[in-house]
């Protein structure tokens, strides 16, 4: 829906009606999910929206919902429909308009309406659904049993914007150009005559983010970088050429590398990393704004998928992917109050963003990188001479894709230092030392992934420098995994 320039939120289905008439939505989507209408505290929600008079889609999970609402019968499936499937389209009006008879569509479900709702007429079926699709014109309520939105139904981008101009009447007024002209506006509004304190990492998320709020407050912006120690390679003075002198902006430097190692010593397990990072990044952040004046918040490069992955369908902490730097390690009690003007941007559109604000692309297309740095990409114990280790790999692993022409065709590049160790022969000797993994990803928005398939070439001279170079490693792995079911970080 963002690529047609419609702006669209994601919220948890027990939404009150009250908040979505405060936002008025021109269309609404229920989209599909893991649960099964006949399981015990399946997702639900209120019925009361079926009745708004809003245009509603619903999508695999969503349309049984529906069809469970208006009566309809839905039932398990006698034969699982799952992956490529396709399509008859019985009625090529509206949701399907300009679509051949035949299409290629993505499934994944093992419940299906077997039972058409009151007031609904068939649109589509398969082989094995023969109610694949259907729809009640005059309550423009429509649903499908395919996954439009995944790159797996070649035409589902048509089927939304089909649902976004036909049914819904959107504008596709949402740009660049008009995001920061609303931010700005939002920004003033929120700040008042306060000053701001800006995360700033040097990873594309913080810069474009202070950029903007430089734009909207000029000189009444901190920007405050922690050097934490697990940065990668020259991370450090990267950053302060890059703001300090180039921008000119208000830049304090808080070096708590011996801090931040002693918090994390003897920490394996991921999570409790990233809870002690975030506490201990927001309470270096406040110590050193609280040298500064009039300051009362704190902007964050929060992003969308940040958000929607640390929170659950049920509103609650029950199934989270992963906290995140920006929104899992938060105390509850904080001195300043946030600004996270990226708060409902995915990753494509902050680049988006930063070239619209007229940012160099050294900066808008650097990999991204996460808020608890390298203390993730060591599994088990971090320790300086781990640190040392991957930073000297994963400086190897993206020179050479740099070297390839390669870096701006993959999304993120990686390295990993495993917590195990392999025996390997060097001059004739044996050796037991360590593993390092090496994990590059094409993407999109970040919220799917797939490996990146780099030439051997490359992987074959990265792994030879990085095990001759670097004194502790003798074995070099390539992580071929996608997203789902892996994550892209390895922690």
């Amino acid at each position: 829906m963002r690529e047609y320039n419609v702006f669209c939120e994601i919220h948890p289905p027990q939404i009150s009606i009250k908040k979505i008439k405060e936002i008025n939505p021109q269309g609404m989507i229920f989209s599909g999910g893991p649960s099964s209408l006949t399981q015990k505290n399946a997702p639900r929600c209120k019925k009361e929206i079926l009745s708004l008079g809003i245009p509603l889609l619903g999508i695999c999970y969503g349309m049984q919902l529906i069809a469970h609402f208006f009566n309809g019968k839905v039932g398990k499936s006698s034969a699982r429909e799952y992956g490529k499937t396709y399509l008859c389209i019985d009625d090529r009006k509206d949701l399907f308009s300009g679509m051949k008879k035949n299409i290629i569509t993505w499934m994944s479900h093992e419940d299906k309406v077997t039972g058409l709702p009151n007031g609904f007429i068939r649109l589509a079926h398969t082989r094995n659904s023969k109610i694949a699709s259907f729809a009640d014109r005059k309550r423009k309520i429509y649903g499908v049993q395919f996954h439009p939105e995944v790159v797996h139904t070649p035409q589902g981008k048509e089927i939304i914007k089909n649902f976004l101009f036909k049914i819904c009447k959107c504008k596709g007024l949402w740009t660049m150009k008009s995001f920061i002209k609303e931010s700005v506006k939002q920004i003033r509004q929120q700040v008042g005559n306060a000053s701001v304190v800006c995360g700033l990492s040097g990873g594309v998320d913080s810069s474009v983010c202070a950029i903007l709020l430089h734009k909207a407050i000029d000189k009444r912006l901190h920007c405050i970088f922690v050097n934490n120690g697990l940065l990668r390679n020259n991370e450090e003075k990267q950053v302060k050429d890059t703001f300090k002198k180039h921008y000119s902006m208000q830049f304090h430097y808080a070096d708590a590398e011996a801090l931040f190692l002693r918090k994390l010593k003897n920490i394996t397990d991921p999570e409790k990393k990233r809870k002690i990072i975030g506490k201990l990044f927001i309470e270096i952040f406040e110590k050193e704004a609280k040298k500064l004046t009039n300051i009362t918040f704190l902007a964050q490069g929060t992003l969308y998928p940040d958000v929607i992955e640390s929170c659950s369908v049920f509103g609650g902490p029950s199934a989270v992917i992963k906290s995140h730097h920006n929104v899992g390690g938060l105390p509850e009690k904080m001195d300043l109050k946030l600004v996270e003007p990226l708060r409902f941007l995915f990753k494509d559109e902050v680049r988006l963003l930063g070239e619209a604000l007229g940012m160099p692309d050294e900066i808008i297309y650097r990999h991204p990188f996460p808020g608890p740095g390298l203390a993730i990409r060591i599994l088990g114990a971090v320790t300086k001479e781990r640190l040392d280790i991957l930073r000297q790999a994963d400086a190897i692993f993206i020179e050479e894709i740099k070297s390839a022409g390669l870096y701006r065709d993959v999304w993120q590049a990686l390295s990993v230092l495993l917590p195990v160790k392999s025996v390997g022969v060097m001059g004739d000797e044996r050796t037991y030392e360590n593993v390092v993994a090496l994990r590059a990803v094409t993407s999109v928005d970040g919220m799917t992934a797939d490996w990146a398939k780099l030439p051997m070439e490359l992987l074959e001279k990265a792994s030879s420098r990085i095990i001759n170079e670097i004194k502790g490693v003798n074995r070099v792995v390539y992580d071929i995994s996608s997203k789902p079911p892996a994550t892209i970080e390895w922690e």
